[in-house]
């Protein structure tokens, strides 16, 4: 599959970057994040654009996630508990996905980029419970937009240790969530903090 995806880009340039990154987010075994870093590398060699590849990855990514939407509203959970299995989507996946929203309601659309597993999910269970589309891509698209604006500029930058960036991307995803939540936590936290100095007493 890797050598799937990286023909893809190789010969097709941004629409490859789109399609690639398309079939991931409907539940294809296809490493999105490194698909996003090595777009990202390719525009730290001068072979892409930053404003292009970043347009790219987002439109992959929302036509991704709108497709697992639709399929959800058509197809509903029979059929991911007939043919899931096949894309990997297992039911402890739908389970967490379950719990997530239980939890955190629609906000679960953001975040789940940031989940393996859960992203592939959240769209099909936000279509099954009849979500809107308004209230869908309100934070599915934003969520987009973050992540692959994050996984994007990592490739960018570390363009020199573009190998390095792969093998911790493989070996930390399960623990990028937390990251994200820590970061997320405390950008809150301080951004509070400096409102509650700048109150008068």
């Amino acid at each position: 599959m890797h050598q799937y995806w990286h023909h893809l880009i190789e010969h097709f340039g941004y629409v490859g970057i789109m399609v690639s990154l398309m079939l991931g987010i409907v539940g294809l075994p296809i490493p999105d994040e490194l698909l996003l870093t090595y777009a990202g590398y390719r525009v730290s060699t001068g072979a892409f654009s930053y404003p292009l590849a970043f347009l790219a990855c987002w439109f992959g990514a929302i036509a991704g996630i709108s497709l697992s939407y639709i399929l959800g509203i058509t197809l509903g959970l029979p059929f991911l508990h007939k043919f899931g299995a096949k894309f990997h989507l297992t039911e402890k996946r739908l389970e967490q996905t379950k719990a997530l929203f239980s939890k955190l309601g629609p906000a679960v659309l953001f975040i789940c980029y940031f989940i393996p597993g859960v992203r592939h999910l959240a769209a099909f269970w936000a279509g099954t419970n009849a979500y809107s589309l308004r209230k869908f891509a309100l934070f599915a698209y934003s969520g987009a937009m973050v992540w692959v604006a994050v996984f994007l500029t990592i490739g960018a930058y570390f363009e020199s240790r573009w190998m390095a960036v792969k093998q911790y991307i493989h070996a930390y995803r399960p623990f990028l969530f937390p990251i994200f939540l820590a970061a997320l936590g405390f950008a809150i936290l301080y951004w509070y903090m400096q409102q509650k100095r700048k109150t008068p007493g």
